[in-house]
């Protein structure tokens, strides 16, 4: 399985689209989460 990632917002915490956080460097953050054991 992949993994997923997620957009979010620095200051505010509240997500956003993946390709919007990555254009926004300063601003945004993309979390990168890996499936765990259960997940497969």
């Amino acid at each position: 399985m992949a993994d997923k990632k997620i957009g979010r917002d620095a200051g505010t915490g509240k997500f956003k689209p993946v390709k919007e956080a990555q254009k926004d460097k300063k601003g945004s953050v993309v979390e990168t989460i890996k499936p765990g054991k259960k997940g497969k």
